[in-house]
């Protein structure tokens, strides 16, 4: 039951990406791809004041990768540089540490069982990777290889 809805709301976000367009604006812009998957992304972060204030992407890429993109836009947002910054470390455990991460992960919890498909780690990943490297102001394409 809880894995339909997991895969209910990866599905979802999958199919109707959240924040998913370009930011003319933006403060920062920063492309991610995995060469294993073939996915690829364009970041755009609009960072004031030290806080995300808007976060946006576009891309394509399979649905593990669009989903977390998606999920990711609207779980940073609002959220300072190093909330970012911690979400991303802990997500990052989520998906590949041998037990389950504490905390609570709200809808992100749905990557959950990524981690038994190390090959999917790099596609749930791409997205935070790309958000570390912007946050960090890094010109350089993201590459999960």
């Amino acid at each position: 039951m809880l894995n339909d809805l997991y895969q209910e709301i990866i599905i979802d976000h999958s199919r109707r990406p959240r924040n998913f367009r370009r930011m003319d604006d933006a403060t920062r812009t920063v492309e991610g791809y995995n060469p294993l998957c073939g996915d690829k992304l364009a970041l755009y972060l609009k960072v004031e004041d030290d806080i995300v204030r808007d976060i946006s992407f576009v891309g394509a890429g399979c649905a593990i990768s669009t989903a977390s993109a998606s999920l990711m836009t609207e779980s940073v947002k609002g959220k300072t540089r190093a909330e970012a910054q911690a979400m991303m470390q802990r997500f990052h455990e989520l998906l590949t540490a041998d037990q389950q991460a504490g905390g609570d992960f709200g809808k992100l919890a749905v990557f959950s069982g990524v981690r038994e498909f190390p090959a999917r780690v790099k596609c749930a990943t791409l997205a935070w990777h790309t958000l570390k490297s912007g946050l960090e102001g890094k010109q350089e394409v993201v590459s999960t290889e």
